[in-house]
């Protein structure tokens, strides 16, 4: 079961369970669109998968299995992301 986790773990925008803007991959590393477009290039940071939108979890659903609540922050260095993105990408 997915944790939806809280926030981008990027830049810590809070995502809600009912956000349309989380992002996730296939390991459940979450992003927020913005990071994802702005600054990822539609490419997790952490296993080089792609990322896509989080599916929401309907609301009693969520009362039974609710969202996690632990922070997971690992703000992205840019130019080690760009040089893996260029290499795969090639």
């Amino acid at each position: 079961m997915l944790e939806l986790r809280p926030v981008c773990e990027n830049c810590a925008k809070p995502l809600p369970p009912d956000s349309e803007e989380a992002t996730i991959c296939t390991f459940e590393c979450t992003f927020c669109a913005d990071c994802v477009r702005d600054v990822l290039q539609g490419v997790c940071p952490n296993c080089g998968g792609n990322l896509t939108p989080r599916p929401i979890r309907p609301k009693a659903a969520l009362e039974k299995h609710p969202a996690s609540t632990e922070r997971i922050v690992k703000p992205v260095d840019t130019e080690r992301h760009r040089r893996m993105v260029d290499e795969t990408s090639s």
